[in-house]
């Protein structure tokens, strides 16, 4: 006997965008537009000894998940999970939404400003009425530059 199991969003919602920016802008007749999309961050320390590891940053970014309803109507709730490169969780957001159905959709604007600890992906986690939708990765990098100090020209 074979078992199949169904996805749960096999008839919506359905994600047309989940991304990092740095800048939203909101026309007036609602459609918006990405400045920035971002998927990496590097963090640079310069000087005549920076840190060997990298030292805790913050590099505040904006979320912006459109959703497509399909057969999803009604409210709904939309809670996103930062996870650390180490495995940690950060503490969760949730937003309520609500869906009306068919093509219509909901665009969540939602500014994301932690603090990155690690070099390495975090990962946000996007779970829909506690379902697992998608991830989004974001890979923090670390840039050490030693500067030694200046040699006088003759």
């Amino acid at each position: 006997m074979t078992v199949t199991t169904r996805n749960p969003f096999e008839r919506g919602p359905y994600i047309q965008l989940a991304a990092f920016c740095e800048r939203v802008l909101r026309e007036g007749d609602g459609v918006i537009s990405l400045i920035r999309v971002v998927d990496r961050v590097t963090h640079a320390e310069r000087g005549s000894n920076p840190p060997q590891d990298m030292p805790e940053f913050r590099y505040p970014l904006t979320m912006v998940l459109n959703f497509k309803s399909g057969t999803a109507r009604g409210r709904h709730e939309i809670t996103i999970t930062p996870e650390q490169p180490s495995g940690e969780t950060l503490q969760p957001v949730t937003i309520s939404v609500t869906m009306e159905g068919e093509n219509k959709g909901i665009n969540i604007v939602s500014p994301i400003d932690i603090p990155y600890k690690y070099e390495g992906l975090y990962w946000f986690k996007i779970d829909f009425d506690g379902q697992v939708i998608t991830r989004i990765p974001l890979e923090v990098r670390y840039s050490r530059m030693v500067a030694g100090p200046s040699i006088p020209t003759s």
